[in-house]
């Protein structure tokens, strides 16, 4: 990549050959050229930094941005307006605040129903579980699996809610992609570039984890995977890094959230419960991130959390979660914004499956 280089961008209704007729134009003025695509909109990376005169029969850019470094398609010059991403009839971006709770794992069929619906009746944007689940030691719970992803898509079809669960192992994308509405990337994986490449050609929303190691120039290269396969719906999420602080689980960088929100046009999204790792600092936390200007929340729910097999010291209780909810809507309702609820069935009397 060159020191420098250039970004023209185009209408999506450019047609083939005209950015074919571009590019030539660039190469008879010895500068070299790439088209890469921000979801439909085609945008020209070049070497040529001199003002180009344009013939009269082709489209004049939209936009041109000159730009170094490793971040291209995220840069906030190219959407100005923001992205909005859609994760089933959630959407985010859009300038309320999407809740996505759940528990951190799927244990069983009746843990997980008994979360759905209590975050659910509380309102929240979609449903988070983990089936796959990537652990520092070999010996922890390791998730359901499998069958973990079959009572995600049994709890969404009684409830309504979206489902946004981790993938862990590239040869899994697409059989996680036919059932989640949402892929995450956790911590872990935000530089398995492999990984990244195939959730880009998956087709589905991504949520990218920061990596507990990196910083946010980092994440933004990371994204760029992703956006480079041609997927423009893409959420950066927040989670904590590590640092020299004990006091909390990890550090959550909040000037982070409003760094991205300025630096890129994707929502951003924050996990104030893997980040602090203590239930009594999730709302606190959680209203900070929307202060700064998050689009989102990730956070973990559970019924039980003593009985958890997965993370159960940083979930909430029921009764907790009610309450940090009701403290987003006014926090929300101050900055001019809303919480974003998803419309559901009633799932009071609806089974969900009691397998594993």
């Amino acid at each position: 990549m060159p020191a420098s280089e250039t970004l023209h961008v185009f209408q999506s209704t450019v047609q083939p050959a005209e950015l074919s007729a571009w590019q030539s134009l660039l190469s008879a003025r010895q500068a070299t050229s790439e088209l890469l695509w921000l979801g439909t909109t085609p945008v020209i990376v070049t070497s040529e930094m001199a003002a180009i005169n344009v013939p009269r029969n082709l489209p004049r850019p939209v936009a041109s941005v000159v730009c170094d470094g490793n971040v291209r398609l995220s840069r906030r010059e190219l959407r100005p307006e923001g992205t909005i991403v859609t994760i089933g009839p959630a959407k985010i971006g859009d300038g309320g605040v999407a809740v996505f709770a759940g528990p951190c794992a799927v244990e069983s069929g009746p843990q997980l129903e008994a979360v759905a619906r209590a975050v659910a009746e509380h309102g929240v944007a979609g449903l988070r579980g983990g089936a796959f689940k990537p652990r520092t030691s070999p010996y922890a719970f390791q998730g359901l699996r499998w069958t973990g992803l079959e009572l995600l898509e049994e709890t969404r079809r009684v409830t309504g809610l979206p489902i946004l669960t981790e993938v862990v192992d590239p040869r899994h994308v697409e059989g996680v992609a036919e059932v989640a509405d949402a892929l995450q990337i956790g911590t872990r994986n935000m530089q398995n570039f492999e990984l990244l490449r195939e959730v880009g050609a998956a087709g589905r929303p991504v949520v990218l984890k920061r990596g507990f190691g990196c910083t946010v120039e980092e994440t933004l290269a990371a994204a760029e995977y992703i956006l480079a396969a041609g997927n423009d719906q893409v959420i950066l999420c927040e989670r904590g890094i590590r640092t020299f602080e004990r006091a909390t689980r990890f550090t959550l960088d909040i000037s982070a959230v409003a760094l991205l929100k300025q630096r890129s046009h994707l929502p951003v999204m924050v996990d104030p419960s893997h980040s602090t790792g203590l239930p009594k600092l999730v709302e606190p936390v959680a209203l900070a991130a929307v202060a700064a200007g998050a689009d989102a929340l990730l956070i973990d729910v559970h019924t039980q959390p003593g009985e958890a097999l997965c993370d159960g010291a940083q979930a909430l209780r029921v009764s907790q979660f009610r309450e940090v909810m009701g403290s987003l809507e006014m926090l929300s309702l101050g900055l001019g914004r809303n919480v974003s609820v998803v419309m559901n069935v009633d799932v009071r009397d609806a089974p969900v499956a009691q397998s594993a």
